[in-house]
């Protein structure tokens, strides 16, 4: 879930004292999602562009960690921003629980939503948000946003689908910062993890109970809603 940060140095071209720049990816860290049938973690923000550097000049490098699995009845955790000189990227939101309706956090990457509660906002230019939950069923799970969709909403038979990530270098096929999917109560379909990175959700009570995936590492996916609780959630 940890976020990602590439530079490649770009060709430069014109006159002989223009100043060389880089072409940049910052990526900041996936959430992780949330418990029992809860919603899926944001992907973290995502920003591209060129960056005019001076020779034997230091920049600033901090990449950031994906948001921590959680234990109990909780909302995931935000990842971390990453930055690159005076450029950030904003870490995802929160996947949120469902022991009542609860939304997602807002981030680079907006969270999905629990047991009724609609989806975190993404930030513009970083990300989008994240899919609403429902209340009634497989209380399915919203799916996180992704860098480049927005999370699906769960329904009573699934949960939503991560949000997409985005390519770089274009024309690569290799994706960057997709959602998480969102969890489910004791049936029904897990949503998948968006690509770049997200992970699956995970069945929250029963014989098949399992826990979400986790986002994978260096792409800034963020993690499956579910985590075990070995009792049945409030009111059920």
């Amino acid at each position: 879930m940890a976020g990602a940060l590439t530079a490649m140095v770009a060709a430069i071209s014109g006159a002989a004292a223009a100043p060389p720049t880089v072409e940049y990816l910052v990526v900041a860290g996936g959430a992780s999602g949330g418990a029992q049938f809860g919603g899926g973690g944001g992907g973290g923000g995502r920003k591209t562009g060129t960056l005019s550097v001076t020779s034997g000049s230091s920049y600033s490098i901090t990449v950031g960690g994906g948001g921590t699995s959680i234990n109990g009845d909780t909302n995931g955790n935000a990842g971390s921003n990453s930055v690159l000189s005076t450029i950030t990227a904003t870490g995802g939101g929160y996947g949120a629980k469902a022991n009542t309706a609860t939304s997602g956090g807002s981030g680079g990457s907006g969270g999905g939503g629990g047991r009724g509660g609609a989806g975190g906002s993404g930030t513009s230019g970083e990300g989008n948000s994240g899919g609403g939950s429902e209340s009634s069923g497989s209380y399915g799970g919203g799916g996180g946003g992704g860098s480049g969709a927005t999370g699906s909403s769960g329904t009573t038979s699934a949960g939503g689908n991560g949000g997409a990530g985005s390519e770089w270098p274009s024309g690569s096929s290799v994706f960057y910062a997709g959602g998480g999917g969102g969890g489910v109560y004791i049936s029904g379909t897990v949503g998948s993890g968006g690509s770049g990175g997200g992970g699956a959700g995970g069945i929250s009570y029963g014989s098949s109970q399992t826990n979400g995936v986790s986002g994978t590492a260096n792409t800034g996916g963020g993690g499956g809603g579910t985590a075990h609780n070995w009792r049945k959630p409030s009111g059920r």
